[in-house]
């Protein structure tokens, strides 16, 4: 391995960026560059699926960081250049082109696949997913095709990307059907009295909604466009495109292919590092093995800076774990759901708030304690939810539902 090197970061997305500049304010003074395969430097992600996707915004607008300003601190940029191949016996890196590129030490900051729907007809012209800019803005012109011409937009998933995206294309004048494979809205991560109320919110804006819908084919024209969603109940939807928002997968096959240990993504510990020394990881592209041995995958902005922060540290030969509660926000309508800590094995949910509205926070417990909060229009039971979590604090479930028992005393006993 040469001492002169750079450090090499495969990924120019939230977690490639936080690396590269933590990087630098760690003290690192060598070379470093960063790899996307996109043509637009670093970008925000969620906004694609949100106001960018109806707004037909400028790709600047959602820069995190424009080429002169990493320029500024010393951060080469290199894009559209698809790393092939992580050879960590000679300790380079492979690129699409032919062109080998010798590293000192690397950062894998690949993110996240979606996931291909698995049946007939699913490569069609007009079954479109979402990753990147170009997918949004195909997204958003396939809509506006379909509102002008009243046909109309089939969704597959009723998860963030997919009631999102719902959102969106009801705003641009679109029909739409929302087809989910289980029996209610985002099933994984909310409660059902949260599922319900974005059910509602949307059929209030005209979404119709197809539950326990197994989508076994899709039909075209002669011209190789998609027309028809069919279902496992031999019902058949008219479409004039089809969005698929069935979750995404890590996208780990560098790390995979390179013999590092890889499960539900590439496996890190608390301060982003992988097996092999020389490398860390970042992002949605991680799982991070607890200290009890479980697997813990999470995909948000959060995640990715705070991971993004410990791999740079961990590069340094520093220590800086990521223990902070996890975070999540969806923007639906005039709706923002606000997510904090992880509700998975809750055993009982209190409201607080008017579910009529909707303006309401379910608090999430287990075995008494509490474990997370989801806010709808509650941006201060967030904010809260997130000093509750973050000290280990736990109001009784007698408090929490006491609407005249002021929550954050708690928080101010704990100082």
């Amino acid at each position: 391995m040469s001492s002169h090197a750079p450090i090499i970061i495969v990924g120019a997305g939230q977690a490639g960026v936080q690396i590269a500049e933590s990087l630098r304010q760690e003290g690192y003074g060598g070379e470093l560059l960063l790899i996307g395969e996109e043509p637009h430097p670093p970008y925000q992600r969620p906004p694609l699926s949100k106001k960018w996707l109806f707004d037909a915004g400028n790709p600047v607008s959602l820069a995190i960081r424009g080429a002169e300003a990493l320029a500024r601190r010393r951060i080469e940029l290199k894009l559209e250049a698809r790393v092939e191949r992580l050879d960590r016996g000679s300790t380079t890196l492979e690129l699409a082109s032919g062109e080998r590129l010798s590293y000192s030490r690397v950062a894998l900051a690949t993110g996240s696949l979606p996931r291909v729907l698995p049946v007939p007809g699913a490569t069609l012209q007009g079954v479109l997913c979402l990753r990147g800019i170009a997918d949004s803005a195909a997204i958003a012109a396939a809509i506006r095709r379909c509102a002008s011409e009243q046909r109309p937009v089939v969704v597959i998933g009723g998860g963030f990307i997919g009631l999102e995206v719902a959102a969106g294309a009801r705003k641009l004048g679109a029909a739409v059907t929302v087809l989910e494979g289980l029996p209610r809205l985002m099933s994984r991560v909310t409660a059902p009295i949260v599922s319900e109320a974005f059910e509602q919110l949307h059929r209030s804006h005209g979404v119709q909604f197809v539950f326990d819908a197994q989508v076994t084919e899709l039909r075209g024209t002669r011209e190789g466009h998609v027309a028809m969603v069919r279902t496992a109940d031999g019902r058949e939807f008219a479409a004039g495109c089809v969005v698929v928002g069935i979750g995404v997968t890590p996208d780990d096959r560098l790390a995979a292919e390179a013999g590092l240990p890889c499960e539900r993504g590439i496996i890190v510990d608390e301060c982003s590092r992988t097996a092999d020394p020389m490398i860390v990881a970042a992002g949605d592209c991680t799982a991070r093995r607890l200290a009890d041995g479980r697997l813990l995958r999470l995909e948000s902005v959060q995640n990715a800076v705070e991971q993004g922060k410990s791999a740079a540290a961990a590069l340094m030969g520093r220590e800086r774990p990521f223990y902070a509660t996890p975070w999540f926000w969806s923007d639906q309508y005039d709706v923002k759901l606000q997510m904090a800590g992880l509700s998975q094995g809750y055993d009982q949910v209190i409201v607080r708030g008017d579910v009529a509205k909707p303006a309401f926070s379910a608090f999430y417990l287990r075995a008494g304690r509490l474990i997370a909060v989801d806010s709808l229009n509650r941006i201060p039971d967030h904010m809260l939810a997130k000093r509750l979590l973050d000290n280990d604090l736990s109001p009784t479930a007698e408090q929490i539902a006491d609407a005249g028992f002021d929550l954050h005393s708690l928080v101010r006993q704990s100082a």
